[in-house]
């Protein structure tokens, strides 16, 4: 994000900007707006100086920026806060705020450096659903980085996994979950995160790992191919977390119906759907 935004130069390849090279352009050239996980919000100025911040400095008319301004608190559900200061607003209503200054500057691209870390589990999940609306509602390019894999799965249309500086793969979220390229991406995608096995059963299929997502495992008290004693039962409503130790497998992660009888200390059947099996090799490179 910081070679894109231009704040580090770029040693190989290119950075191209609505199909233009933007490579050696200075970061105020770019046409981009960058939200910060901080807010970076000016806390003497109310929350429509703040949205009018960037404007005021590229010099725009009083009445360009008004018009601007409203628009975005509207769009931000902002307009009853606009004579408010940043001390005085939730976390959420100050993450809009980054977010209308960003917008009045009606750019190329946004750039999103983790904006919703900062918040409780409940405006997470609310913050996350208003920045999807509002992209929709845009249709402009978005970059959001984020350590949240449910995040990435339920916002983007084109998920970019990185590790330790490298791509790892690119795709859609379903073909993440899908077709995982390697042990990597198989772990990091999916909640709770797939099953991967090593030893026997993986030797029985040909590999040198295996893995199957919890959904993907059928539980039962009667019958299946693997047999273990329920070990922690998450019951979270309308799903199951079902955490079973195998002997010769491992620790065994079920998602099951939430109403599902089977309790700690009980023993559990689990058999995988064949058809989900993921395959490994030696390298962690998925296996066709």
């Amino acid at each position: 994000m910081r070679l894109i935004a231009g704040l580090e130069d770029v040693t190989s390849g290119r950075v191209v900007i609505d199909g233009a090279d933007a490579t050696r352009l200075r970061p105020a050239q770019r046409g981009l707006a960058m939200v910060f996980q901080s807010y970076a919000l000016y806390p003497h100025m109310t929350v429509y100086k703040n949205i009018a911040f960037p404007l005021r400095m590229a010099g725009s008319e009083p009445a360009v920026i008004d018009r601007k301004v409203r628009a975005a608190a509207q769009t931000l559900n902002l307009t009853e806060y606009l004579n408010h200061k940043p001390g005085q607003l939730s976390g959420g209503q100050r993450q809009r705020v980054a977010i209308g200054r960003a917008i009045v500057r009606e750019p190329k691209a946004f750039l999103f450096d983790e904006p919703l870390s900062n918040l409780d589990a409940a405006l997470r999940v609310n913050m996350r659903l208003e920045i999807t609306e509002l992209h929709q509602s845009l249709k402009t390019t978005m970059i959001y980085v984020t350590h949240d894999q449910i995040e990435a799965m339920t916002m983007a249309d084109r998920i970019v996994v990185l590790r330790a500086g490298n791509v790892e793969q690119v795709g859609s979220p379903l073909d993440l979950y899908r077709a995982p390229r390697n042990l990597f991406v198989a772990g990091f995608i999916g909640s709770p995160q797939m099953n991967l096995i090593q030893g026997v059963e993986a030797e029985n299929h040909g590999a040198k790992t295996i893995g199957v997502r919890p959904e993907h495992v059928r539980a039962s008290q009667d019958a299946g191919d693997w047999v273990g004693t329920v070990s922690i039962a998450e019951h979270l409503g309308s799903d199951t977390i079902l955490h079973v130790p195998v002997e010769g497998v491992g620790m065994i992660k079920a998602r099951v119906e939430g109403e599902f009888a089977l309790r700690h200390g009980q023993k559990a059947y689990l058999t995988p759907d064949p058809t989900k099996i993921h395959r490994f090799d030696a390298d962690g490179k998925t296996m066709s």
